[in-house]
Formats: structure tokens, C-alpha cells, sequence
């Protein structure tokens, strides 16, 4: 109900705002109807994709067919996420979860993509946090050091009011330089550790946005196994 008064340059300056505000409006609202659009057509098509799948004979090569199409899901779910700001999963209420099921649950993960996964948990394994975010946050860090290295280790200290989880892998590890540049969307670095490969480039920018939702941060640094360690550290 605001209407601009006063001056001819405070009219002006109040105009402009209001203009402002209503562009904002009509690009939220555009941009929600295409993503909801996006969404319910990729799904259905990707849904189509694996039911014919179910149907053939099941081959080696209609296995990879099927690996491929369940990429493409976690692909779109990930750029769905990222395109909504949904990392932190806003809206979900924090609720006690015990963090040794939620690690079991990606070690598994990983061990069934035939990496050696080993696992420790100091301290109390009950945390408070959004879930469903936080399983995305470690799917997310796990998985970039399956893609890049064979072994992985994950340990996890809750002895205090902080959470501090490190993710350990042998892989070829990431320049200091660029530790910050990769959680942007979409980095590119050189063969040996590319974010895009095998993924949407989008696994470490989610992490961090779920890390920072909670009131804490990922950091990334050398592993005692020679490739990259991720950090994150959150009230819990």
C-alpha cells in the first residue's frame, strides 16, 4: 500500500523501487513456474526411460543404460537444488539424528562402488541438524572422494558442542590455490581432479551451502592418505 510522497526526487527514488520490486516479483515467479515445468518434464521422461529398461533383457550394456539414466537423476535433482537455493533444504526443521546411521549409510555407499571405506566416530553420535540436507552433505563430499581416489576415511568428533567430520581420500587432491575456487558452480580444474567429471560440478557449492545453513563451514586441505581432506565443522 506504499505510495511515494514528499519531494519530486523522493517520488522518483520511491517509483523506482516500487518497480523494482515488481520486476523481482514476476522474475521469482517465472523462474519458480519454469523450474516446476523442468522438473515435472525430465522426470517423467527419466521415469519413462527406466521402466522400458525393466522390460529388456538385462545385458551389460542395458546395466550401464541404467547406471547412466540414475546419474542423470542425481544430476537433475542436484541442479534442480542448486537452481532453487534449496542446498540448505530451508524449511526443514532440525531435529535430533543420530549421525552413526546417517555415516553407515554413505561408508555402504561407498563400499558398494568398490572403494575401501573406513569409518570412526568419537564422542556422541547424536547430532541436531536438518537430516535430509545433511545426508545430501555428506552423499555430496563422500562421493567426490569416491569419484577421484580408491580409498576413503571418514572420522567424526562430537566430544564437544561441535560437530568435526573430516572425509579423507588417496585421490590426486586439489591445489591450494584453487581449495576456494572449486566450491563456486561449475569449476573447471585440470584432468587430474575435474569437477565435472562423472557429476553436475555442483557436489562441493551444495555442501557448503548446507554447512553454512547450519551455522557452520567446509574447509578443504591435504589428507594424511595423500590425496584431499574435506573439514566440516557445525554446531551439533
Amino acid at each position: 500500500d506504499f505510495r511515494p510522497r514528499g519531494a519530486r526526487e523522493v517520488r522518483q527514488a520511491g517509483h523506482a523501487f516500487l518497480e523494482m520490486k515488481r520486476r523481482i516479483e514476476r522474475n521469482m515467479e517465472q523462474r519458480t513456474t519454469m523450474l516446476n515445468g523442468v522438473s515435472h518434464d525430465l522426470r517423467t521422461i527419466l521415469t519413462r526411460f527406466k521402466l522400458s529398461l525393466v522390460f529388456l533383457e538385462q545385458t551389460p550394456e542395458v546395466e550401464d543404460l541404467k547406471r547412466d539414466v540414475d546419474e542423470m537423476s542425481r544430476m537433475l535433482e542436484g541442479y534442480l537444488a542448486f537452481a532453487r537455493g534449496e542446498g540448505g533444504d530451508a524449511g526443514e526443521q532440525a531435529v535430533e539424528t543420530d549421525l552413526r546411521q546417517l555415516l553407515e549409510e554413505v561408508q555402504s555407499d561407498a563400499e558398494r562402488q568398490g572403494h575401501v571405506t573406513e569409518l570412526e566416530i568419537v564422542g556422541d553420535p547424536m547430532i541436531t541438524v536438518r537430516p535430509d540436507a545433511f545426508r545430501r552433505l555428506l552423499f555430496n563430499l563422500v562421493g567426490n572422494a569416491a569419484r577421484h581416489g580408491d580409498q576413503i576415511e571418514i572420522t567424526a568428533n562430537h566430544e564437544t558442542r561441535w560437530l568435526v567430520l573430516h572425509v579423507d581420500d588417496d585421490g590426486p587432491g586439489i591445489p591450494s590455490e584453487m581449495r576456494e575456487e572449486v566450491f563456486k558452480p561449475f569449476v573447471r580444474l585440470d584432468e587430474a581432479r575435474n569437477q565435472d567429471e562423472g557429476g553436475s560440478g555442483l557436489g562441493l557449492a551444495i555442501a557448503r551451502d548446507v554447512a553454512r545453513s547450519h551455522g557452520g563451514d567446509i574447509v578443504l586441505g591435504d589428507s594424511p592418505l595423500g590425496g584431499l581432506r574435506a573439514t566440516v565443522r557445525l554446531p551439533a
